[in-house]
This record gives C-alpha cells, structure tokens and sequence, in this order.
C-alpha cells in the first residue's frame, strides 16, 4: 500500500534525517599559529626585548548562541611569578565583531575596554621572557560572554577581569604559540 504524504510532510521528513553540522567556535590569526614562535612584530620592545610589541590580528567563527559580547586576553603560564602573566586584557568587544585587527591596541573605541595587564598599565605588551629561559607559552584567547559589558573600566585588575571573564562565560577558544631568548 503506498502512502500518500504531502510535500510538507517529505521535507519534514528529509529535515529530521538531515545530520546538523555542528561548527564549533574557533580562532586563527594572520600573526600567529597554533605551537609556532611569535614573530617580533608581536614581542616587547622594553625590559631587554627589541620587538615592535604590536597586537596580533585575530579572528574568531561560530560563537556560542547567547553570546552578548566577547573578551581577550593573553596570558603566558609559564612566567616565574608563581601566578603566570597577564599580556593583554580586552573587554566588552560588541557580538557581532569577528576580528581584532593587528596594531589595534590603545585604539580600540569605546565600548571595548582595555584593562590593566601585569605590565600595571592598560593595553598590549609582548612576550619578553627571561633571557636564556625555555621559550614560554603564550596564550591567546577569546571568551563568548552572556552579557554585552562585564562593567570593568580600564583600572580594573588582572585578577578581578579574569573573574568577571570566567562568570560569564559561555565558552572560549584558544592559539597557544610560544617565544623564547
């Protein structure tokens, strides 16, 4: 006995047996590349380190739904403070923004927000590990916030925006790349 079922029928059908493609959030860089070594355009220019300590380019697909806002930061772990070290801190990057452009840093317009870094300033600063150390990771990373401002300004503590980062966070991607001297 064949059926006789409508198109809506068909193509609902032909829908439920579709497989979602699920993308998942990522983040890639013309500056940077997942385990390679930071090019000088991105190390410090101070502390003994004679890069051009430019921000890096980002760009960043597929965020988590909900996602109100994003943040970066860069972190590098393995900074002999006992607590790591924090690069740079942005905040507050609107939702609808998929990349930070290379330099961008101390010309972001508001709403974003610049925090302090470990640097005790707000705005990018480069690798600059210890001389003769092994070469650090450094971690850049964007978070999916659930709200459009974590309410820090550009005095805001390390500390404090990595907590605000972290309560609010629907997911995040990272590029680890290293640099050593």
């Amino acid at each position: 006995m064949m059926m006789n079922l409508s198109r809506t029928a068909l193509f609902s059908m032909a829908l439920a047996a579709t497989p979602v493609v699920a993308h998942a959030f990522d983040l890639d860089s013309r500056d940077l590349r997942e385990g390679e070594t930071i090019r000088m355009e991105l190390v410090n220019s101070t502390m003994g380190c004679e890069g051009l300590n430019q921000s890096p380019h980002l760009v960043w697909n597929d965020p988590p739904a909900g996602t109100q806002s994003f943040a970066i930061t860069v972190y590098d772990p393995d900074a002999p403070t006992g607590s790591g070290w924090w690069h740079w801190i942005v905040l507050d990057i609107p939702a609808h923004t998929r990349a930070m452009l290379a330099g961008a840093s101390g010309y972001l317009p508001a709403p974003l927000v610049e925090s302090l870094t470990d640097f005790g300033q707000p705005g990018y600063g480069g690798p600059c590990p210890p001389e003769g150390a092994v070469a650090h990771r450094y971690e850049f990373t964007v978070y999916a916030i659930d709200v459009p401002s974590l309410g820090l300004d550009a005095s805001a503590m390390p500390a404090l925006a990595g907590y605000m980062i972290h309560a609010h966070s629907l997911g995040s991607v990272t590029l680890t790349a290293r640099y050593g001297r």
